[in-house]
């Protein structure tokens, strides 16, 4: 099977920031493409992850440091988080040469914490990457443009080519790269053997604090039973005791503060607006893990464990949703919220663009009793908004259906159909 690479969303992110910094940072969760991306921008490669290249470097690091960025730019180093003390040097030495596009740094965990290192702010930038949309992973038609609708154009209409089984795959399988081209079987082991090096190898490298694979594994377990939902620590922590020996909950904490160091776990923070009335805003953060992928293999979840269960298939396929919404977002400059007031008004996905445009979506699997009462929700916000600006629109993402605008003027747009 051919495995050709393809194109990335943020591909032009990171060559616009190398043209007005002198250094890009790429983070992201292991796997997700990082290195194979950034390698198309840099002109010299140092891969810190085989121990000889490592060790090579962690000596120029300590003894050497003038010899340690040569290099013909932009230089980049892979997993640089193994020499934190490059982020120092760099960041020096753009104070010093002022130039643009030098440096690469690509790193699938944060560095331990040092209060003496330099944020780098205006030197280095900072970008997430995560793994594949289905529109760049080619399972999306692309009918549907996210930056049109911010532009006003309103016509749409998609076709939905995949049914329910083929969600319930993609799902399970994530948006790795290296196997998107891969026979079924054989990707839907990616991210099996994704959590099995997760749990029993990066959660210690995460921070240098040895932990426990099994209780590793419990706890992400746990916190895939409360996937796209506002769990509370406690909740998660019972969960484990439930399933597990006892444990108390600064231990939870601890192993899912490694997981966020891995870009693993990716919560969804809350969207606080100005309100007409005095309802309280919910400010918990929704348990979203980076790929939905993670979460199934996780839990022994198969394609057709979510066709039997739709339930627990809204879920994930609201964590997809808003993997690829994130993605999108990204690329126009925008983030991804959620909203959850104390009358239980709810917006999946609040989709808040870096220029004041907004627009709020709700997630359905597909069922008409779900949209309707997706559509329910968003104008009731729309009505309690006491926002500078009107929504730019209002959405409904589904898997099911077509793609078109309701007579109310809320979009029902397929998930597979959806661009940047």
């Amino acid at each position: 099977m051919e495995r050709r690479y393809l194109e990335r969303l943020i591909e032009q992110t990171i060559s616009d920031k190398l043209e007005s910094k002198g250094c890009v940072a790429i983070e992201g969760p292991k796997w997700c493409g990082k290195s194979t991306t950034a390698k198309r921008f840099a002109r010299t490669v140092v891969e810190l992850q085989k121990k000889r290249v490592y060790e090579q470097y962690r000596a120029l690091a300590d003894l050497d440091e003038k010899n340690l960025l040569k290099g013909e730019k932009p230089l980049m180093f892979d997993e640089w988080q193994k020499i934190p003390d490059l982020w120092d040097y760099i960041r020096a030495d753009i104070d010093e040469t002022n130039a643009r596009g030098q440096y690469i740094l690509t790193g699938s965990a944060r560095p331990v914490e040092d209060k003496g290192r330099h944020s780098g702010t205006g030197r280095i930038v900072k970008i997430i990457m995560r793994t594949m949309s289905l529109w760049e992973s080619n399972d999306s038609t692309g009918e549907v443009s996210l930056s049109d609708l911010f532009e006003g154009k309103h016509k749409i209409y998609g076709k939905n080519n995949l049914d329910l089984d083929r969600i319930a795959y993609l799902v399970c399988r994530g948006g790795w790269p290296a196997i998107i081209f891969d026979a079924e079987k054989k990707a839907l082991e990616a991210a099996i053997d994704y959590v099995d090096s997760l749990v029993t190898e990066d959660i210690t490298n995460a921070d240098d604090i040895r932990r426990n694979p099994a209780r590793a594994r419990s706890i992400l377990k746990a916190y895939s039973r409360n996937i796209s939902a506002p769990a509370r620590l406690t909740t998660i922590q019972t969960d484990v005791e439930a399933n597990d020996a006892s444990v108390d909950k600064r231990t939870v904490d601890s192993y899912l503060t490694a997981f966020e160091k891995l870009y693993v776990i990716e919560e969804v923070e809350s969207w606080s607006p100005r309100l007409r009335s005095a309802t309280a805003i919910r400010t918990s953060n929704v348990r979203q893990l980076s790929d939905p992928s993670i979460a199934a293999a996780a839990l022994g979840i198969a394609p057709r464990d979510l066709i039997a269960d739709l339930n627990t298939f809204g879920l994930f396929f609201e964590s997809l949703c808003v993997r690829d919404l994130r993605i999108y977002a990204q690329k126009l400059g925008g983030t991804i919220h959620q909203y959850h007031d104390a009358d239980g008004l709810e917006a999946d996905a609040v989709i808040r663009l870096n220029d004041g445009r907004w627009a709020a979506t709700e997630i359905k699997l597909g069922s008409d009793a779900g949209i309707d009462e997706g559509v329910k929700n968003l104008l009731g916000l729309k009505a309690k908004v006491k926002a500078e600006r009107e929504p730019e629109f209002l959405a409904i993402f589904t898997a099911a259906q077509a793609a078109y605008r309701r007579s109310d003027d809320i979009f029902v747009i397929l998930i597979a159909c959806l661009k940047n």
